[in-house]
C-alpha cells in the first residue's frame, strides 16, 4: 500500500497543478488525499482506478481549501471524502518531468529543492525525509513550506519552461538528483555510513528523467555514473557497519549487474551525445569498477579523464580527487606538490576529504607520522560516525 501511494502521488499532483493555480494549495490537497487512502483502502480495498480515486479526493480537498472555511468543511464531507467514488479517469499525457522541474525552480535554495523533489515528485512523507536528512520533521515541514510559498511569489506556473530556459533547469534536475544521491551513497552526518533509501530514490527519478529525456547525454552520463558507483554499495561496510575502502573491498560482491548496465549506457551516450560533466565521470567510475583489483587500476586513463572534467565542470572537488589520480601515477611526491596548489581553495579548509588525501599521500610517502595526524585532523573535522571510526583507526594503524 505504502509503495502504491507513493508511485501514484507524483502523479496525482501533477494532474493537480496543470488543472489548478497554487502548487501549494495542490500539494497540501494530495496529502489530504494520500492521507484518506491510507485509511480507507486496507479496510474497503484499492479501488479499480487508485489514480482516479485519488485525484477526485485530492480535487475536493482543494475546493475547500478554496473556501477558506477548511475545519467545517471536513467535518461534513469527511465520510464522502474516504468514500469516494471510483473516480475520474487519468489523463493520458505524464507531467512528472514538468513536476520535477517545478520543483527544481531556481528560486528554490538547493535544500529546499532537495526536500521538495522527495516529497512532491518521490512521493516520500515529511518523516521519512525528515529520517533520509537527518534533521528534524519540523525543519523539513519549514523548508516545504517556504519552498511552496516561494514557488507561488515567484508567479511560477505549471508548465514546461520555455526551450530557451529548459537547459539551464535541467542542469538544476541533475544538481538536485546528483546531492540526494551523494547524501545517500555517503551521509554527511549520522551513524551509517549510507543511507540507501535516498540512493534508491536518487536512481528511481534519474530513470524516469531519462525515460522523458532520451536523447539528454548527461541524463544518460547521471544514472550511468549513479549505476556504476552505487555498485559497490554492499562491499563498502562489514556486516557491523565498519567502513571498507575502495583498494580492500571484495570486489566480487559487486553488482554486476548494475556496472553492465551503467557501463553499456555511458558507452553508449559518449558515442552519440555532446560529452558532458556527468558522462565523464561516469567513465571514470566505469574505469574503476572494470579493474579485476586495484593493482590492476587503470590509473592514467582516469588521470587523462580528471584532465578533460577538470576544464569540463572544474571545482575543488574535482581538483583534489585528480590529485589522488597524479600520485597513483607520479608517485606520492608529486601528489603531495599538486595537492599543496589544489588546498589553497578556502572551501576544502573545513571539508575532510582534504584531509584524508593528505593523509593516504603522506603514508604512501612513508612518513607515518605526518599521516596519523591528518586522519585525526579528518576524524575531528567529519560529522559522519562510521567514517570518523574508520579514519580513527586508520590514524592508529599509522602510528
Amino acid at each position: 500500500m505504502e509503495d502504491l501511494l507513493r508511485e501514484l502521488a507524483p502523479q496525482v499532483l501533477a494532474v493537480l497543478a496543470r488543472r489548478h493555480d497554487g502548487f501549494d494549495l495542490c500539494e497540501d490537497a494530495v496529502q489530504e488525499a494520500l492521507v484518506a487512502a491510507a485509511g480507507q483502502w486496507p479496510v474497503d480495498g484499492t479501488p479499480a482506478n487508485p489514480t482516479g480515486w485519488l485525484i477526485t479526493v485530492a480535487s475536493r480537498r482543494w475546493i475547500e481549501f478554496r473556501r477558506a472555511d477548511v475545519a467545517r468543511r471536513r467535518r461534513e464531507d469527511a465520510v464522502t471524502a474516504a468514500r469516494a467514488p471510483e473516480g475520474e479517469a487519468v489523463p493520458g499525457t505524464d507531467d512528472s518531468l514538468t513536476l520535477l522541474f517545478l520543483c527544481c525552480h531556481p528560486a528554490l535554495k538547493p535544500l529546499s529543492q532537495v526536500a521538495l523533489t522527495l516529497r512532491a515528485v518521490g512521493g516520500l512523507t515529511t518523516s521519512e525525509i525528515a529520517r533520509a536528512l537527518l534533521v528534524p520533521d519540523a525543519t523539513v515541514a519549514q523548508r516545504i513550506s517556504r519552498a511552496k510559498q516561494t514557488i507561488k511569489a515567484s508567479g511560477a506556473h505549471f508548465e514546461m519552461p520555455e526551450p530557451e530556459d529548459r537547459a539551464e533547469r535541467v542542469a538544476a534536475v541533475h544538481r538536485v538528483l546528483y546531492l540526494i544521491f551523494n547524501e545517500g551513497y555517503t551521509a554527511s552526518s549520522g551513524a551509517a555510513l549510507q543511507r540507501i533509501d535516498l540512493s534508491h530514490e536518487a536512481i528511481r527519478l534519474t530513470r524516469e528523467l531519462l525515460e522523458r529525456l532520451p536523447a539528454d547525454g548527461e541524463s544518460a552520463g547521471l544514472l550511468a555514473l549513479m549505476l556504476l558507483t552505487d555498485a559497490r554499495r554492499a562491499a563498502r561496510t562489514t556486516p557491523d557497519g565498519a567502513v571498507v575502502p575502495l583498494p580492500e573491498q571484495d570486489r566480487s560482491r559487486w553488482d554486476r549487474a548494475r556496472i553492465a548496465e551503467g557501463t553499456a549506457l555511458i558507452e553508449r551516450t559518449l558515442a552519440t551525445a555532446p560529452i558532458g560533466a556527468y558522462q565523464v565521470q561516469a567513465a571514470i567510475a566505469a574505469v574503476h569498477d572494470e579493474a579485476t583489483s586495484d593493482a590492476a587500476t587503470d590509473w592514467p586513463q582516469i588521470l587523462g579523464l580528471y584532465d578533460v572534467l577538470t576544464v569540463l565542470a572544474p571545482s575543488p572537488i574535482v581538483a583534489l580527487n585528480r590529485v589522488v589520480a597524479v600520485a597513483m601515477v607520479r608517485g606520492a611526491a608529486a601528489g603531495l606538490h599538486a595537492l599543496d596548489g589544489v588546498t589553497t581553495d578556502p572551501t576544502l579548509a573545513a571539508h575532510p576529504r582534504a584531509a584524508i588525501v593528505r593523509a593516504h599521500l603522506l603514508e604512501m610517502a612513508g612518513d607515518h607520522e605526518a599521516a596519523c595526524e591528518q586522519f585525526r585532523l579528518a576524524a575531528r573535522i567529519t560529522r559522519n560516525l562510521a567514517e570518523r571510526r574508520y579514519l580513527e583507526s586508520r590514524a592508529i594503524a599509522a602510528q
